[in-house]
């Protein structure tokens, strides 16, 4: 049994995904319903080793304090019972942006803990993705940032996909690699958010909680080495100002190279956060997030005539002395929650994010017929973008009879603007592939693209859970958007603009026969605008997408092991695909994409100290419409038909305060399709399937110092993670060793 002592604001605990809800729950992985305002909490220390983490029976001593702590003259004290699981939570607050049990949620949703995050190794978003169901990586720019499909489905490829941080949209712009040392939880949100969040894929999206400040000083430093000569340092401090106000700041640096020739890369990341009680009613909360990545651009290998395994993995085929690209982003997010009475608070944010992108590449274009010389071209981008969004949310319970509504309504609007000019030259110079030779002197570039993209929107929408009673409940929703798109060609003096407008409806049911089992269905609809423009210069219409799911969770009878079966069917249509009277310049939006599968999460503690993360997915997506006939029925790119995954950490105590713990992880890869948009069957090709291991283990010397060794592809497998076209095939790393060390204070 362990004691937490916290004040308990007015605010209700059904919050905003964005705002500082979780403060205890995120950093703790508790599954208590954390006090709605985090700022007028007293939050516990930070927890003992997530490798060393055992269930434990949590007594919490709730109080409710008068106008102020300070003033306060007596003390109202609630004896509240939980049971703390490893790899678990209870909510997820993006789904609904309300903190919803995941077992009353119509969908699938899997929420990566702390704990889990920590003990597999995770330091980037991609790491983070690989331990779900059903997501798949894509062609990532050359490695500059973060590239996925979910459900067979990818976002824009100019931008990367999809993601939110704290329920903001983090994708309209450039980032480079997402780090996790900010990272509270990762909720993965399977079907069409677009009901709340509008724009948006069909499959799914990601969101992201930071960690908040706490009022109980902690601090954390840790420090890396690893393979290829990779280092990494981070730092994570938090505490009070005063009885109103705390702090926390999140900190990041690494630099390696790669098991690429000429290939490296340095980040860093830096997050400071505040919070404010301004009233026992009100809380007021910052977070800024200042990173910057220079990489080197790399496109991968080449598949011979399809063939690969006839290059290294290692080969480079750019120009080192291009140097690396560099990535900035500024970010900046305000929540402010008021709440009324017990039953009606008021949640809004603002964020602003300024990014960009700069460099020069060299790059494979095509292959020559003798089968060993690459004609490669030269680019030098200069992009920035920036996006101011914000919302404004009303949430209340109503009342009537023994039903109970538990509504929301909001309005929300963005503004966004992307700056392009991009020079290049299409013949930079050919590279033998088997004895390349770098330092070739290249030709003058010219001006390709100078444009200026400006999005607006504004939308209202509105949601409704239902509690018809403790075993039925109801999930409706309904968000209408209004959207203005205006493209400006500096090169050739013209400007298109278009107006659109989309309504997008969901609506689900949970039925649950037992305490342990929920059964749900859910139906809903998603769109998203396209970027660019047709071969007359005129805007294209926007996606479209329907899906459909249902779905079974169960839990264990002691409630240390969640799972989630879920089959779902969804179309898109308006996809873009080559215009064939043009297929190298520009699009039509001609394409249908039809997927239809079954994942499992499986996620818990199967016996004492044995904890378990696994996922498995069918995924069958295939082009139901193009304008080449070859491509209809071919699986989409970079989508296995099947993939699973499974981590098994095992924990011991050992003598005195010291503990262990040894694990490992295996992930499976099927075939896929590896070319992104073919124009001829020949441009056709596939990706081997791949089977990787892991192993990691920790030894806690006290309840500060903790060592930790992972190793990643532990038999050295060659495998491909991606691909765009046969000359643009990305290799996974071979095997890497990394120690860590961390001291908590």
């Amino acid at each position: 049994m362990f004691i937490r002592s916290f004040r308990l604001a007015v605010i209700p605990a059904a919050a905003c995904v964005a705002c500082y809800t979780s403060v205890w729950a995120a950093d703790e992985a508790a599954p208590v319903a954390p006090a709605a305002s985090a700022a007028s909490a007293t939050p516990p220390a930070p927890s003992a080793s997530a490798a060393t983490a055992a269930p434990a029976e949590a007594t919490v001593t709730t109080t409710t304090p008068a106008a102020a702590a300070a003033k306060a003259t007596s003390l109202d004290t609630v004896q509240v019972t939980a049971t703390r699981q490893p790899y678990r939570t209870l909510y997820a607050t993006g789904a609904t942006k309300t903190d919803t049990l995941l077992k009353d949620l119509p969908q699938s949703v899997r929420v990566m803990t702390a704990d889990l995050l920590q003990e597999a190794g995770v330091t980037k978003l991609a790491d983070v993705l690989d331990l779900g169901s059903g997501i798949a990586k894509q062609s990532n720019l050359g490695g500059l940032w973060d590239s996925y499909s979910m459900r067979g489905f990818t976002g824009d490829p100019n931008f990367g996909s999809d993601y939110l941080v704290n329920g903001f949209n983090y994708s309209r712009g450039y980032n480079g690699v997402r780090d996790s040392a900010n990272t509270a939880t990762v909720e993965i949100l399977k079907g069409p958010a677009s009901a709340l969040y509008g724009r948006g894929e069909p499959g799914g999206t990601v969101n992201i909680t930071t960690k908040k400040p706490l009022f109980q000083p902690a601090q954390t430093v840790s420090v890396s080495a690893g393979s290829h000569d990779a280092y990494r340092g981070t730092a994570d401090i938090t505490g009070p100002v005063n009885d109103q106000i705390a702090y926390r700041v999140n900190a990041a640096t690494e630099k390696a190279h790669s098991y690429r020739d000429e290939v490296g890369a340095e980040r860093y990341m830096v997050s400071p956060s505040l919070i404010w009680a301004l009233t026992e009613d009100t809380t007021i909360s910052y977070e800024l997030e200042l990173s910057k990545q220079r990489a080197t651009f790399d496109r991968g290998v080449v598949a011979v005539n399809g063939v690969l395994g006839l290059v290294p993995r290692s080969r480079f085929y750019g120009e080192p002395n291009d140097g690396k690209h560099t990535i900035e982003t500024t970010g900046n997010q305000v929540f402010v929650q008021h709440a009324f009475n017990d039953a009606w608070s008021l949640q809004s944010g603002i964020s602003f994010r300024e990014s960009s992108i700069e460099g020069v590449s060299t790059e494979a274009r095509f292959l020559q017929p003798d089968g060993r010389t690459l004609v490669r071209q030269r680019r030098t981008r200069d992009f920035s973008a920036s996006d101011l969004s914000g919302r404004v949310e009303l949430l209340g319970k109503l009342k009537t009879a023994a039903i109970v509504h538990n509504v929301l309504v909001g309005v929300d609007a963005y503004r966004f603007n992307d700056k392009r000019k991009q020079f290049r030259v299409a013949n930079a110079g050919s590279i033998d592939i088997y004895e390349p030779v770098y330092g070739q002197v290249p030709p003058a570039m010219t001006l390709s693209t100078d444009t200026k993209e400006t999005q607006r929107s504004h939308a209202v929408y509105g949601q409704d859970q239902i509690d018809l009673s403790a075993q039925w409940k109801v999930l409706l929703g309904v968000r209408y958007d209004s959207y203005d798109q205006s493209l400006d060609n500096h090169i050739k003096a013209a400007t298109i603009s278009q107006s659109l407008s989309a309504t997008t409806p969901r609506a689900g049911v949970v039925f649950q026969p037992s305490k342990t089992l929920s059964l749900y269905t859910t139906a809903s609809k998603s769109f998203r605008p396209n970027s660019g423009v047709k071969s007359d210069f005129t805007s294209f219409p926007a996606e479209e997408g329907k899906s459909y799911e249902v779905g079974a969770k169960l839990d264990s009878a002691d409630s240390k092991i969640t799972s989630t079966l879920a089959l779902y069917k969804i179309t898109k249509n308006n996809v873009l695909t080559p215009d064939p009277a043009d297929p190298n310049n520009f699009s039509v939006a001609a394409g249908e994409v039809e997927s239809k599968g079954v994942e499992l999460d499986v996620s818990g503690e199967v016996m004492p100290g044995l904890r378990l993360s696994g996922a498995y997915a069918f995924t069958d997506a295939k082009v139901t419409r193009d304008t080449h006939d070859f491509l209809v029925g071919r699986q989409t790119a970079n989508v296995p038909r099947n993939s699973a995954n499974l981590l098994l950490v095992k924990s011991f105590a050992l003598d005195g305060a010291s503990s262990a713990s040894f694990g490992g992880g295996v992930n499976y890869v099927s075939e896929r399709e590896g070319a992104v948009a073919p124009s001829l069957a020949t441009d056709d090709f596939k990706l081997p399937a791949y089977t990787t291991v892991k192993l990691l283990g920790s030894y806690n010397l006290d309840k500060h110092l903790q060592l930790s060794l992972d190793v990643d592809n532990l038999f050295d497998k060659t495998f491909y993670t991606s691909s765009y076209s046969q000359v643009w095939v990305y290799p996974g790393s071979g095997r890497k060793f990394t120690l860590t060390a961390q001291y908590k204070f």
